[in-house]
C-alpha cells in the first residue's frame, strides 16, 4: 500500500469556495490511483483554505506525471464556480511536486494539471505528457482565436464581452469596485447637473468645482500652473505622453522659424543654430496626423492640428516651448506663434499642441502600444505556450485581466458614444492614426535604452521618465537574463524549441502584421534575442503602461489636456481672448465624460498586484524562486531611491515606483 498527501488550496478570492464535490486522479509512468473524492469532516474549499487529504494506492504509481481534477454537482445546489490555487503531492517516495492551477473550474469540467520543472517540447520523453501537451494546445487554440479590429491593425482576441472564459474575466471583488466607483461618479455629476448638460463653461474657475472629492496632490498642481510655460515642456518628459519629443539639429524645411523670431527667448547673446549645436534644441512634430479628416459635430467637421513645437532648454535647465506652428505647411493663415504674442493666442497655440498629443496619446502610446501589444502577446502565449513551458509560467501573471479590460474598452471607450470616440478626430479618425502608426512602429521604439538613444535624450536634465524607466529597464533585464539562460542555455536550445518559434511568429504575424521594416524578430536564433524580447514584454505591460496610463487623471484637467475642442485654430494673430478659449472647450457634458473616464483608469483597486510580486506560485524550482526574490529585491530598492528623490522635487515623479505599478495591463 502507498500513500500520497495532497495539500489543495483554495483561492482567497470572493466566491472562490465551492459546495460541490471534488474528484482527484493521479497518473504516473506506472500507472494511476481511483478516482477519489477529496472529503474530510466539515466544509471544505473554502476561499483562502489549504485542506490535506491523502490517497492510497496498492503500489507506487512510479514518477507522477498528471493529476487529473473533476467538479462534480452537490445535490441540486446550483453552480458555484470553484477557484483552484494549486496542488502540492507528496508521493510515498518522499518527493514534494508543486501543481499550479490558478484557475476557475466548472461543474463537470474535467482539469489535468502538469507538475514539476518546467519543460520544453522537446524534452518530453513520456508519451502521456506529449499527447497531453499537444491536446492542450489544440483546445487553446480553438478558445482562443483572432480577430481583425480593423483593417490595418494589430489582431486581436475575438470574444466577445460575454463570452470571456472564466480564467481571464475580472474578478468578482474588481467587478464589484469599478462598477461602485462609476455609479458613485455619475451620481455625482448627474447631482450636479453636469452629466449630458449642453451648456457652455462661464469660466476656467468652474471647471475647478466638476468633483467634490476626486483630486490629487498633482491634478491640483495642474490646475494652478497648466499655463505657466516651464510646466508646459516638463510635461513633455515627465507627462503622460513622454516618447513624442527629439533632440533637433537642423530645423524641418517645413518649420520656417528665424533667428528674429526667438532670439528674445534663448540665452542672451546665443543664436537658435549656437544652441541647436548644443543639443539645446527640441523639436515635437505630429506629421503623421496630418490630414486624417476629423469628427463632424453637429453637421459641421472639427479641426485637427498635425502641428510643430519647438522646445528650449534653458541656462535654469528648463524646458520651454519658444515657436508653434499648427499645420505642417507655412502659410499666411498657419502663422508661428510664439511666447511674446498676447497671453491668449499663445495659450490656444498650446492648446492645440496638447489637443493632438493627448489624441496621439490615447489613440497610440497607451492603447496601441501597450494596450494591443499585451493583448496580441497574450493571446499568442495562450495558443502556442502550454502551461508547463517556462516563458508561460514566466509571462503569464503579465498578462492578468489584459484581455478583458481591452474587450471593455472597445466597447465602452470606443464605443459610439465612448469618451474616446467624442474626440476631435472621432472613431475612424483614430483607428487612421494608430494605423499609420503601427506601419511606423518599429521594435526598437518600444525598447527603451534604444528610444531614448534614437530620440538624443540621453543626457537631457530633470527627464524623470528616462531616469526611473532605464533602472526598471535594466533590473527587468536582468531578472529575464537569469530566467531565461536557466532554461536555454545555448542558442541551439532556442532554436529546437518549436513552441517558442510558434510563440513569437504568430506575434510578429498579428501585432506587426509581419512589417519585416520594424526589426521585430520573427523567429529566434538566439538566447540573447529571447532575453530582449521577453524584458521587452515585460516593462510594456508594467513600467511603460504605468508612464502612459496612471497621471491621466492628474493632467487630465481640461484645459491642459483636452480630447476635443470645437472651435478651429487661429489663422490670425491678436483676434483671441478668455471668451475665445472658453469658446473652443468642450461643453459641460463632454468634458465631464472625459474627465470621468480618466479617473476610473486612474484609481487604484484593492486587487493591484504590484510589478514583480507573482503571487501565483507557478515554478517549482528553487533556483526561480530565488531570481523571483533577487528581483523583488532590486525592485524594492528603487522604490526607496525613487521615494527619497522625490522629497527633493517640487513636482515629484511617482508613475515608475515600482509600488505604483501593476505587473500587468488590468485597467
Amino acid at each position: 500500500m502507498a500513500e500520497y498527501k495532497l495539500e489543495l488550496t483554495t483561492g482567497d478570492m470572493q466566491y472562490a469556495g465551492t459546495l460541490d464535490h471534488i474528484f482527484v486522479t493521479l497518473f504516473g509512468n506506472e500507472g494511476q490511483s481511483e478516482r477519489t473524492e477529496l472529503n474530510n469532516f466539515g466544509i471544505d474549499f473554502t476561499a483562502g483554505k489549504t485542506g490535506t487529504y491523502t490517497i492510497k494506492t496498492k503500489s507506487s504509481l512510479g514518477k507522477l506525471l498528471l493529476v487529473k481534477v473533476e467538479k462534480d454537482p452537490y445535490f441540486v445546489f446550483p453552480e458555484d464556480e470553484w477557484y483552484c490555487s494549486k496542488m502540492v503531492v507528496t508521493t510515498p517516495e518522499g518527493d514534494v511536486i508543486l501543481f499550479p492551477c490558478y484557475r476557475w473550474i466548472s461543474r463537470g469540467e474535467l482539469v489535468e494539471l502538469r507538475g514539476g520543472r518546467a519543460m520544453k517540447v522537446f524534452e518530453e520523453e513520456h508519451p502521456l505528457l506529449a499527447d497531453h501537451r499537444k491536446k492542450e494546445l489544440t483546445l487553446r487554440k480553438s478558445l482562443y482565436q483572432w480577430k481583425i479590429m480593423s483593417e490595418g491593425l494589430l489582431h486581436v482576441s475575438s470574444f466577445k464581452m460575454s463570452e470571456l472564459p472564466a480564467e481571464i474575466r475580472l474578478s468578482k471583488s474588481k467587478t464589484d469596485e469599478t462598477h461602485y466607483e462609476k455609479m458613485k461618479t455619475g451620481i455625482e455629476l448627474k447631482l450636479k447637473g453636469l452629466l449630458g448638460s449642453t451648456e457652455r463653461w462661464k469660466s476656467i474657475e468652474d471647471m475647478k468645482k466638476i468633483f467634490w472629492f476626486k483630486k490629487t496632490t498633482m491634478s491640483e498642481y495642474v490646475t494652478e500652473h497648466w499655463k505657466d510655460d516651464d510646466f508646459y515642456g516638463y510635461q513633455f518628459l515627465n507627462g503622460i505622453n513622454p516618447n513624442v519629443i527629439k533632440r533637433c539639429s537642423e530645423l524641418p524645411p517645413n518649420f520656417p522659424v528665424t533667428e528674429e523670431m526667438v532670439k528674445q527667448f534663448l540665452e542672451k547673446g546665443s543664436s537658435l543654430q549656437k544652441e541647436m549645436e548644443k543639443g539645446n534644441i527640441f523639436l515635437y512634430d505630429q506629421t503623421k496626423m496630418d490630414g486624417i479628416p476629423p469628427r463632424t459635430n453637429n453637421g459641421e467637421p472639427l479641426h485637427v492640428t498635425a502641428g510643430l513645437c519647438l522646445f528650449y532648454l534653458n541656462p535654469e535647465n528648463k524646458l520651454m516651448p519658444i515657436a508653434i506652428q499648427l499645420h505642417q505647411q507655412p502659410s499666411e493663415q498657419n502663422p508661428i506663434f510664439l511666447p511674446s504674442d498676447t497671453e491668449t493666442d499663445w495659450l490656444l497655440a498650446k492648446m492645440y499642441i496638447k489637443n493632438a498629443d493627448y489624441m496621439d496619446h490615447e489613440a497610440v502610446h497607451h492603447l496601441m502600444r501597450t494596450h494591443l501589444v499585451a493583448e496580441a502577446c497574450a493571446v499568442a502565449t495562450f495558443r502556442n505556450l502550454p502551461v508547463i513551458h517556462p516563458l508561460y509560467k514566466l509571462l503569464i501573471s503579465h498578462f492578468r485581466y489584459t484581455i478583458f479590460i481591452n474587450s471593455a474598452a472597445r466597447e465602452k471607450l470606443l464605443g459610439p458614444d465612448g469618451p474616446l470616440s467624442i474626440s476631435s478626430l472621432g472613431y475612424e479618425g483614430l483607428m487612421e492614426l494608430m494605423r499609420r502608426s503601427l506601419s511606423e512602429m518599429t521594435y526598437s521604439s518600444l525598447c527603451l535604452p534604444e528610444n531614448i538613444a534614437a530620440r538624443g535624450l540621453e543626457s537631457i536634465p530633470n527627464f524623470y521618465y528616462r531616469d526611473d524607466g532605464l533602472k526598471l529597464w535594466n533590473i527587468t533585464a536582468s531578472f529575464v537574463k537569469s530566467v531565461v539562460e536557466y532554461y536555454y542555455p545555448s542558442d541551439s536550445e532556442v532554436g529546437k524549441d518549436t513552441e517558442l518559434q510558434d510563440w513569437i511568429n504568430e506575434i510578429f504575424t498579428r501585432c506587426i502584421l509581419g512589417n519585416t521594416a520594424s526589426g521585430f524578430p520573427s523567429c529566434f536564433n538566439t538566447v540573447e534575442e529571447v532575453i530582449r524580447f521577453v524584458t521587452m514584454v515585460i516593462f510594456t505591460v508594467t513600467a511603460q503602461h504605468a508612464a502612459v496610463n496612471n497621471g491621466q487623471f492628474d493632467y487630465g484637467w481640461m484645459p491642459n489636456n483636452s480630447l476635443l475642442l470645437l472651435k478651429p485654430p487661429p489663422t490670425t494673430k491678436g483676434q483671441s481672448s478668455m471668451k475665445t478659449i472658453l469658446e473652443t472647450l468642450p461643453n459641460i457634458g463632454d468634458t465631464v465624460k472625459i474627465q470621468a473616464m480618466e479617473w476610473m483608469l486612474s484609481t487604484n483597486y484593492t486587487d493591484k498586484v504590484p510589478m514583480g510580486a507573482y503571487p501565483e506560485e507557478r515554478f517549482h524550482e528553487p533556483a526561480l524562486k530565488q531570481m523571483i526574490k533577487d528581483f523583488q529585491a532590486e525592485l524594492s530598492y528603487l522604490s526607496e531611491e525613487i521615494t527619497a528623490r522625490n522629497l527633493q522635487l517640487e513636482v515629484p515623479y511617482t508613475y515608475l515606483n515600482p509600488t505604483q505599478i501593476e505587473n500587468s495591463i488590468t485597467i
